[in-house]
């Protein structure tokens, strides 16, 4: 074995067993399977396994895991594996199997541009999102859909992005909600957010929640969004939600039909933080119960003019509150460093970035009253909002842009080449203890 945690090893190994790719499209009771998020019991180790593969330049930005093969996306060139020599040219996307890390040899599809977004798709498939306009050399703009078997586009799957990229991708049965900075899917005007049938690609007519009125200097995006049993959380550069005031962030009842706007509004992020950032908020992910969610942002220290309440914190707010100034339930704050992603897994509240400290609400690229070093990654308690204990550290570089919790551990996507005070390059996993 590759890895000095091998009972963690024998458990993903199990975990995986029963899972083989399919490569054929799934009957219709399993396309209805939602993929949730995942609950620890604990928080996990802040040492990393050995076995996962070395991503050699570039940034990850996306991880989706199908079956049991972790796909991860992003802009890169090549990859290793972890015990091995040999380097694989791998353009802005591959997989690896969850339990050994070893590289994929027959899925290598090529990319001319940056991936963004992944998401578990059917039968053996996965969903790409991000800012490329061919996929195995044929013209395929910002989001396609790829088997797992062996890297081909799945035939019939055709929704045509127009005017724009796509950023984020939520798969919810046989439905695919997609959100990024395009005007148009197909013929249709859905700009910046829409719900796709998950096998062509079409608009689906019943859910038409448009984001609009960005804020000033900024492009209409939806940066993030994540999924409970019924909302829908989005947020991005925009003001409102079908008209409705809703600052950057909103909630989407998805268990009505046709999908409303949630009562639920917030004044956090309508502050206005350093002027290079126009709209401020990053990452969002729900607890797994989906009783509450946290949105992790950037902003700008406050000597720049990074002057709100939430510039460059993490913060939590309740699904279910109503009203139209639901305030965070708790903030934690940086002291001036952006944080980019967020997993939340019961036990703990992950979050990753550039950062150097939490608990720091009196810094400004400095260490305030109370602050705690939690260079580039941290964990947080979920009830009390201040930060936990674990600290395994990373070299910060731009930061953490994807975290993704499963039933084994935490993987970690990034930029750089230490996590742990180990080599890890770009992509690491600390398995649940």
């Amino acid at each position: 074995m590759l890895s000095r945690n091998s009972k963690t090893l024998t458990v993903l190994s199990a975990c995986v067993l029963a899972a083989t790719p399919l490569t054929a499209m799934p009957s219709p009771a399993m396309a209805g399977l939602r993929r949730g998020p995942v609950a620890h019991s604990a928080v996990v180790s802040a040492d990393p396994v050995d076995w996962t593969p070395h991503v050699l330049d570039g940034i990850v930005n996306a991880f989706a895991l199908v079956g049991g093969k972790v796909v991860v996306g992003g802009s890169f060139t090549r990859v290793r594996d972890a015990d091995g020599t040999e380097v694989l040219p791998r353009t802005n996307l591959f997989a690896f199997d969850l339990a050994t890390g070893r590289i994929d040899r027959n899925f290598a599809p090529v990319l001319d541009g940056t991936v963004h977004a992944l998401a578990p798709g059917p039968g053996g498939t996965v969903y790409v999102g991000g800012s490329f306009d061919t996929v195995n050399h044929w013209p395929t703009h910002a989001l396609t859909m790829l088997h797992l078997a062996d890297g081909r586009t799945v035939h019939g799957f055709t929704p045509w992005v127009r005017g724009g990229d796509v950023y984020s991708l939520v798969a919810h049965g046989d439905r695919l909600y997609v959100g990024g900075d395009f005007h148009r899917i197909g013929d249709t005007r859905r700009p910046a957010l829409a719900r796709l049938d998950g096998r062509t690609g079409a608009v689906d007519p019943d859910f038409a929640i448009t984001p609009g009125k960005p804020p000033r200097r900024a492009r209409l995006k939806v940066y993030a969004m994540a999924l409970s049993r019924d909302r829908l959380a989005v947020d991005g550069a925009f003001t409102t939600l079908d008209g409705l005031s809703r600052p950057q962030l909103g909630l989407i009842d998805i268990g009505t039909s046709p999908a409303r706007v949630a009562p639920w509004r917030t004044s956090a992020y309508a502050p206005a933080c350093w002027s290079a950032f126009p709209s401020y908020v990053r990452g969002l992910d729900f607890s797994p119960d989906g009783k509450y969610f946290v949105v992790v942002t950037t902003g700008g220290p406050k000597h720049r003019g990074g002057t709100g309440p939430t510039c460059d914190s993490a913060a939590r707010f309740e699904t279910y509150s109503r009203g139209t100034n639901i305030r965070p339930t708790w903030v934690n704050h940086t002291g001036g460093d952006s944080l980019y992603s967020v997993a939340v897994t019961g036990a703990a509240v992950y979050v990753g970035g550039h950062q150097r400290w939490l608990n720091n609400p009196h810094g400004s690229d400095t260490a305030g009253p109370g602050a705690v070093s939690r260079p580039g990654i941290g964990a947080i308690h979920p009830v009390t909002g201040r930060a936990l204990r674990w600290n395994p550290t990373r070299t910060r570089g731009v930061g953490v842009k994807a975290f993704l919790a499963h039933k084994g551990g935490l993987l970690v996507g990034s930029d750089t080449t230490r996590l742990g005070r180990e080599y890890h390059a770009r992509v690491g996993m600390f398995p649940v203890r």
